[in-house]
């Protein structure tokens, strides 16, 4: 099992030079990897300062050598695939081929999409979604690409340079568990970041529900199950106790997870200021 930090894209880590103290930390401390939010709107947690989180990931990349960067979650449905392409690969190089790309539908989708005067359907949302990864993919790759699908249209396009890891870096995809469309369209990617409406973030995941979606994905993939895919769980664990931690998270491990997130609960006036995360992280990632 391999262990990351999950941080916001407001608050104190709006501020570029506090994710790079923060990546810094972390990969001093022994930590595997570092997440980012891709939120603009989110009105639960008020009227805070946000920032780009590709801006944010850069200052962590140019601070690090070793961790894993990435965003948990982009909502490729909001954004346009062919910029999207272009950040990810730039940060990618700068990083030495670092960059784990995480995605889902995003939301919530009152603050996400209608805000900003675009469509709530889900159904359009998760069209948008799965072509503009299909895009994604084909302009990583640095060949010519041309497309023609319901969302998106591209003549005769090649995007350089092309991605540093090949060919691509790893995809993972978001989406409540036990809602099948989303882990299916894990399934056919890289890895699968279950949210559960019974452990909101932050919260430890039953673990007989991981063993329900582990089976789920398994069964899935059941033929590439000799290639790598990874099951990204999230939640606060207690630092100072490694065999309360232990208890905690050797459960899910046995079940499958292959990452464990190390997140604030959502809840929490902390979820956004520095200190606090500063101390989870120089307590040092779980032993398990």
């Amino acid at each position: 099992m391999r262990f990351s930090v999950n941080i916001p894209n407001f608050g104190d880590f709006a501020d570029p030079r506090t994710v790079a103290r923060t990546a810094t930390a972390a990969e001093q401390a022994g930590w595997d990897g570092l997440f980012v939010w891709d939120h603009v709107l989110h009105r639960y947690h008020g009227s805070r300062p946000f920032g780009d989180p590709w801006m944010l990931l850069t200052a962590a990349a140019l601070a690090t050598s070793r961790i894993r960067l990435g965003t948990l979650v982009t909502p490729v449905a909001r954004r346009r695939p062919q910029q999207l392409a272009r950040q990810v690969a730039t940060l990618d190089a700068m990083s030495g081929g670092r960059v784990t790309f995480a995605t889902g539908l995003g939301g919530p989708v009152e603050d996400e999409y209608e805000s900003f005067g675009d469509t709530t359907d889900l159904k359009v949302l998760a069209g948008r979604l799965d072509e503009g990864l299909d895009l994604l993919q084909r302009f990583w790759s640095g060949e010519p690409v041309n497309h023609d699908g319901p969302h998106y249209h591209v003549r005769d396009v090649t995007l350089l340079p092309a991605t540093v890891q090949r060919p691509r870096p790893p995809v993972w995809v978001a989406g409540y568990w036990p809602s099948r469309p989303p882990m299916r369209r894990a399934a056919r990617w890289d890895g699968a970041v279950p949210l559960f409406e019974d452990a909101k973030h932050g919260c430890v995941p039953p673990v007989d529900r991981v063993r329900d979606l582990v089976a789920y994905l398994r069964k899935q993939r059941e033929n590439r199950a000799d290639a790598p895919f990874e099951i990204v769980l999230g939640g606060a664990t207690p630092g100072g106790d490694a065999a309360k931690t232990r208890d905690l998270i050797g459960p899910l491990a046995e079940a499958g997870a292959t990452w464990w997130d190390e997140r604030q609960i959502q809840t929490s006036e902390d979820i956004d200021r520095l200190e606090p995360v500063l101390r989870r992280i120089e307590q040092g990632p779980p032993v398990v």
